[in-house]
């Protein structure tokens, strides 16, 4: 563990909330909450299982991931430009020894921010290019959460268990409509299956467009034409208010808990 996240144990939880933030401020403390969540996650597989050993890493290299590859099919892992390349999700990752003295990865976590709408109707802001809108067109920044899914997927292409999550939070991943109510007493519709504010079909193709907010850990087997496929899917966890840390800590401890359930058999249990 990085002595940047163990000092987070000790933090308050990070909430400031309210409308005057700006967006890359909530979007920072998001990330936070997720790496707080993370580094307690770790603390808390280690005082449970204690016959295993386990590491926090902050990062893995593009280098690593690629020399995976190569394990797998010498066609594999050929191309890197940049030598000290790396991805860094917001909550690290985190792994356990196997029998064989490798590290598998048992963890990774990401957290992601867009849409402010309910803050902004709430303390009356109006938005758009002409300042007379009550709600933001959604941009395409969380498509790039689909980079790291799809890295830490070539990192573990020999592995029956995919653990990464992922944490949506703001009026942009809203799941279900509601209703704000303006300080002038007028309500604001905020549609959860609306083109223009809706983006969590951006993000469901790294989980096949199955469910949300369930943990799928555990790969799949589907047949195509009497051959069968193994897929590796994300697990998605969206909606518009604020995940607590308490809550991401309940869902990354289920995830990691699956994947050593996968690797059962390959550690080391005395």
């Amino acid at each position: 563990m990085s002595k940047r996240q163990a000092n987070r144990l000790t933090e308050q939880q990070i909430r400031g909330g309210g409308p005057k933030e700006i967006f890359g401020e909530v979007a920072r403390l998001h990330d936070d909450a997720v790496a707080d969540a993370s580094a307690l996650t770790f603390s808390l597989l280690v005082k449970t299982y204690t016959e295993l050993k386990f590491q926090m890493r902050d990062f893995i290299a593009k280098s690593e991931i690629n020399s995976r590859l190569k394990s797998i099919d010498a066609r594999l892992g050929e191309i890197l430009f940049v030598k000290e390349a790396s991805i860094k999700p917001d909550g690290g990752l985190i792994a356990v020894l196997d029998k064989s003295g490798n590290w598998r990865i048992i963890l990774v976590s990401e957290a992601k921010h867009q849409g402010k709408d309910v803050e902004n109707v709430k303390a009356g802001i109006l938005v758009g290019k002409d300042k007379d809108q009550d709600l933001m067109v959604a941009g395409n920044a969380i498509e790039r959460v689909h980079k790291n899914i799809n890295e830490i997927r070539n990192a573990m292409i020999g592995e029956f268990h995919f653990p990464y999550v992922v944490f949506l939070q703001g009026s942009n991943f809203a799941t279900s409509t509601f209703e704000v109510l303006r300080p002038d007493g007028r309500a604001v519709t905020i549609g959860h299956d609306k083109g223009n504010m809706n983006r969590i079909d951006r993000v469901t193709a790294a989980n096949y467009c199955m469910k949300i907010n369930e943990n799928h850990c555990k790969n799949i087997i589907v047949e195509v034409d009497d051959k069968e496929i193994m897929l590796q899917a994300a697990s998605i966890y969206a909606r518009s208010e604020e995940w607590t840390r308490e809550e991401m800590v309940g869902i990354m401890v289920a995830i990691a808990e699956t994947s050593l359930s996968v690797l059962s058999e390959e550690l080391t249990w005395t």
